[in-house]
Parts: C-alpha cells; sequence; structure tokens
C-alpha cells in the first residue's frame, strides 16, 4: 500500500487533503473537514460523517452545494460524537443543523448521541437516515438496510436546498424524500484490504464474484461463478426494479467500488442503461465514477432514485466540492 504505516492512514490523507484544497478547513488533529466560508449566514448547514476508506464520501463532499461538514472516522470505524459536535459548532449560523447517517450501527448510535449534545449547546439538530441498499436487509454492521450509494443522491439534493435558504424542516423534508425514492445494489469482483489487517476483508476465490455487498468489505447475499457485465446489470437492476416501482424518471449513479477503471464502469453503465430501457424505465441523469468506494475493492453498485421536476433541479443545482462540481 503507498501509505507510511497503518496509524497514520488517515491524519496523512487529511494533511494531504488540506494541501490540495485551500477552499477547505482540514482540522487534522479532530479530524473534521468544513468549508472555509461556514458558517453562512442565514444558511441551513449539512453534517455527514463515517468511516475512512470510502473516499470520496464524505470529505470530498464538502462545499458550496453539499455538505457544509465532514468527519472523518478511522478506516471504516464510525466518528465520535466529539467530532460531530465539534463539526456542528463551527457550521451552524443559527438556523439549524442537519445529520445525514448512513444505516450503521456506530454511526447511528454516535450520531444520536451527538444530536443531543450538540442540541444542549444551543444547536437546533434533524437526522436523516439513508438505508438505501435493497441487497441485505440486517447484518453485523446494521439493523435494517445498509446506507450507501444514495449517500450522495441525498447530501447533493439537500446540500441545494440548504443553498437556497430553505428552514431545517424543508431540508430535511427533501433529504428523506430522496431517501425513501432511492434504492442500491452492489457486486465485489474482489475483496478489499484495510491498511491495518493487510489481507481481504473475506475470502473471494479467483472465478467468482459476490452479489449484494455493502461499503465496508463485508460480503453480500449471494456467491457465484463470474458473470459478464450484462448478467450483473441484469441482476442489480432487477433487484432494485423489485423494490422501487419508478413512477417518475430516475437518476442513476454507476458507482466503483474504488478498483475498477472508468473503462469498465462505463461498459457497466452501458448494460444499466440497456437493462433500464428493456424494464420501460426513463432516465433523467446518470453518473458514473467512483464516489462511495470500499479502499480497493473492484466492483460497482447501481443506484436508482426517483425523481420529479423539484428534485431534478435541485440535482442539476451548482455544486463545489473535490468530489463533485458542475454548475460553478
Amino acid at each position: 500500500m503507498l501509505i507510511n504505516v497503518p496509524e497514520t492512514v488517515v491524519a496523512d490523507a487529511l494533511r494531504g487533503m488540506a494541501a490540495a484544497h485551500p477552499e477547505l478547513t482540514v482540522d487534522v488533529e479532530n479530524r473534521v473537514v468544513v468549508r472555509k466560508d461556514a458558517p453562512v449566514a442565514g444558511k441551513v448547514a449539512l453534517v455527514s460523517g463515517g468511516g475512512s476508506g470510502h473516499e470520496p464520501l464524505h470529505g470530498g463532499f464538502v462545499g458550496p452545494g453539499m455538505l457544509s461538514a465532514a468527519c472523518p472516522g478511522e478506516v471504516f470505524t464510525s466518528p465520535v460524537p466529539d467530532q460531530m459536535v465539534r463539526a456542528a459548532a463551527a457550521v451552524d449560523s443559527g438556523a439549524g443543523v442537519l445529520f445525514v447517517v448512513k444505516n450503521y450501527t456506530g454511526d447511528v448510535l454516535n450520531f444520536d448521541m451527538a444530536a443531543e449534545l450538540a442540541e444542549d449547546e444551543g444547536i437546533q439538530v434533524a437526522k436523516v437516515l439513508v438505508n438505501d441498499d435493497v441487497a441485505v436487509t440486517d447484518s453485523l454492521y446494521t439493523a435494517g438496510r445498509r446506507g450507501t450509494g444514495a449517500t450522495l443522491f441525498v447530501e447533493k439534493i439537500a446540500g441545494a436546498a440548504a443553498e437556497e435558504g430553505r428552514p431545517l424542516e424543508r431540508v430535511e423534508a427533501v433529504a428523506r424524500r430522496v431517501n425513501e425514492n432511492s434504492r442500491s445494489f452492489g457486486v465485489a469482483l474482489s475483496a478489499c484490504t484495510t491498511p491495518a489487517k493487510g489481507s481481504p476483508t473475506f475470502d473471494l476465490p479467483a472465478g467468482e464474484l459476490e452479489l449484494g455487498i455493502g461499503i465496508h468489505g463485508e460480503p453480500g447475499r449471494e456467491r457465484r461463478p463470474m458473470m459478464t457485465s450484462g448478467e450483473i446489470a441484469e441482476v442489480a437492476v432487477d433487484a432494485i426494479l423489485a423494490d422501487l416501482a419508478p413512477r417518475d424518471p430516475v437518476l442513476v449513479l454507476v458507482n466503483g467500488m474504488g478498483a475498477t477503471p472508468l473503462l469498465e464502469l462505463y461498459g457497466f453503465n452501458a448494460e444499466v442503461q440497456r437493462v433500464l430501457g428493456e424494464r420501460g424505465v426513463p432516465v433523467a441523469r446518470v453518473l458514473v465514477g467512483n464516489y462511495v468506494t470500499s479502499l480497493d475493492m473492484a466492483g460497482a453498485s447501481v443506484t436508482l432514485c426517483r425523481i420529479d421536476e423539484e428534485l431534478l433541479r435541485l440535482w442539476d443545482a451548482p455544486v463545489r466540492t473535490p468530489g463533485l462540481r458542475w454548475g460553478m
């Protein structure tokens, strides 16, 4: 691995992020990434976070049009409540703070505790839980569905709503609507390797793949012999559509898990678009790339979000972050 020692991986990455992005304030010691112009007067602030290893999620999504701050934990480990409270205090303008929380047990518990502590300090807090993964209902990491690719949709669309100056309850309502209309399914062609362990998180023999994986390297719901890109697209899209009956056009995220090159992701997207067309699902927008990753895992996930005119306008609104930017 291109690291010094496992113990300093996150701190080293944050130092490098600070050097590359002067538009952010990166507190390496306290593990908080904040947009430099925060707090923005009259604006609801969005704060999210989670274990490191999913980059650019979440720190790479801090900036105008998206998150106000992010809290990176250790690799695949939830950040602690003190980080979240520190982030909320740094970005709160008095209009309130929305916590965007992926449905993993550690994240949920720590953000709940942070919300209580922040409110004790006079900060108004609302929380939205992202639980879009249709592959697994319960796992070692969560009760209920896992939060995966829809996190990007929630942070982008709710972030645009906050930029418009909407009050906290309306920003929260938009975030909940995006989550309720989003579903994801992922597949791994290889396991990932954490810096501390130095070996794959699960055993996946050559010539096999894992269907329904999560973003922490946890295995999925079924193992099969290697399939073609088109066959994988059919399994992923059909699993989503079995749970999400699109009444409107959809946003599509074809997301790489960290080690899959764009050549393959674009080819996979072509198959996803074919399957959606065959199933009669209209597509409004498509995003392809590595956005919600799992270290060096080879594989991909598909996320669909039913979208109306309002949500589409918020999706198209300008955004300027290290990991996502357009319109500015």
